[in-house]
C-alpha cells in the first residue's frame, strides 16, 4: 500500500468525528480529519450544553468542540479544513475529493457528516437562535422550566418534543400548519391528552418576537386570515432534520430520509471499509453523547477492519 494512502480518513468534525479521531489516533491509525463546512457541527450554534457528562457546570457548545479538537490533536490526529465534495468507493483504495480539487486515497473512511435542522426561514428565527429559539427540546427544554413555550411541527418528533416540554413548562402551544398532523395516531393522542398543550391548527408563524430574547410569536390562521400574538419565552422548531449525506447517495445504503444505514451491531455500511457514525446515521437520539459513542464505535470498527485486512495480506 502506498505511503500516501491514509489509514483512516474522517469526514466531519462534530462529537462523532472528534471522538472517532481521538480513538483512531490512540490506536496508531494516524487519522486525517476534514472538518467540513461547519467545523464542530450543530454544537457550534448551541449556547449552553448541560447534559454532557463531565461538565458539571455546563459549557458553551463551541468551547466544548474546541476541547474535543484539542484532545484529538494531542493524540496526533491531523485536523484539516475543507469539505468532501465527491467519493468513489467502487475500488480500493477508497477515494474522496476535497473541495472539488484534491483527491485523497484511504484504507478506511469514517463518515461523521452529521445532520442539519430544518428551519422556517424567518429572519427573526436566525437572529434569536440560541436566545430562546431552538431545534432541540431535549437539549434546551430544561432552560424553560415553569415558562410558556411554542413548538412548531406536526410529525412524531414534534409530538414527542411537545410532550417532553409539557413536563417542564407551564404551557406549550403547538403550531400545526394544516388541519391535521402527520404524526402517528398514538403520538397525536398523547399530545391531545396532555392538558397543558394547546394545539393551534391551520396556523403558520409570521415572526418570532423579541430583541435580546424570545418574548412570543406573531402567527396567522391560514384559513380565516386572523393574525394574533402569542406570549412565550421559548420557540422550538421541530419540522425535521436533514442528514448531510447527499454525496453518498447511490453509493451507501440509506433510508427514505437520507440517513445512512449501518449494521445493527456495528457502524459498518454496505461499502467495505466505510463506517458511519453520529447524526448522519442516527435519526432517533441525535444527542452529542450518543454521537460521541458511535464515533468511538466507528474508530474501533475501522481499527479491527485494518487488522483483518493486514492479516489476510
Amino acid at each position: 500500500m502506498s505511503s500516501s494512502v491514509i489509514s483512516c480518513l474522517i469526514i466531519g468534525s462534530g462529537p462523532a468525528g472528534y471522538t472517532a479521531a481521538i480513538y483512531a489516533a490512540r490506536a496508531g491509525l494516524n487519522p486525517v480529519m476534514y472538518a467540513g463546512p461547519q467545523p464542530g457541527g450543530q454544537l457550534m450554534i448551541t449556547n449552553d450544553v448541560e447534559n454532557y457528562p463531565g461538565y458539571p457546570d455546563g459549557i458553551m457548545g463551541p468551547e466544548m468542540m474546541e476541547d474535543f479538537k484539542k484532545q484529538a490533536i494531542r493524540f496526533g490526529a491531523d485536523v484539516r479544513y475543507g469539505m468532501a465534495t465527491s467519493v468513489d468507493f467502487s475500488s480500493r483504495p477508497l477515494r474522496v475529493v476535497i473541495d472539488e480539487e484534491t483527491t485523497l486515497e484511504a484504507q478506511t473512511i469514517i463518515v461523521a457528516t452529521g445532520a442539519s435542522a430544518k428551519w422556517l426561514g424567518l429572519e427573526s428565527e436566525t437572529r434569536l437562535n440560541g436566545k430562546g429559539v431552538s431545534a432541540c427540546a431535549v437539549c434546551d427544554g430544561f432552560f424553560f422550566r415553569g415558562q410558556e413555550v411554542i413548538i412548531v411541527g406536526a410529525g412524531d418528533t414534534a409530538c414527542e418534543e411537545a410532550t417532553y416540554l409539557a413536563k417542564l413548562c407551564k404551557k406549550v402551544t403547538m403550531l400545526v400548519r394544516r388541519s391535521e398532523m402527520r404524526a402517528s395516531q398514538i403520538m397525536q393522542n398523547r399530545v391531545k391528552n396532555t392538558p397543558n398543550i394547546e394545539i393551534l391548527w391551520n396556523t403558520e408563524t409570521l415572526e418570532i418576537l423579541g430583541d435580546e430574547g424570545v418574548r412570543g410569536a406573531r402567527v396567522k390562521n391560514v384559513v380565516t386570515g386572523e393574525i394574533r400574538e402569542i406570549e412565550a419565552t421559548g420557540f422550538f422548531v421541530a419540522i425535521g432534520h436533514k442528514p448531510n449525506t447527499d454525496i453518498f447517495k447511490g453509493i451507501l445504503d440509506m433510508d427514505e430520509n437520507g440517513y445512512i444505514i449501518t449494521d445493527k451491531v456495528s457502524t459498518r455500511t454496505n461499502a467495505e471499509g466505510v463506517f458511519a457514525c453520529g447524526d448522519a446515521q442516527d435519526h432517533i437520539y441525535r444527542q452529542a453523547v450518543t454521537a460521541a459513542g458511535t464515533g468511538c464505535m466507528a474508530a474501533l470498527d475501522a481499527e479491527r477492519y485494518l487488522v483483518s485486512i493486514e492479516a489476510e495480506a
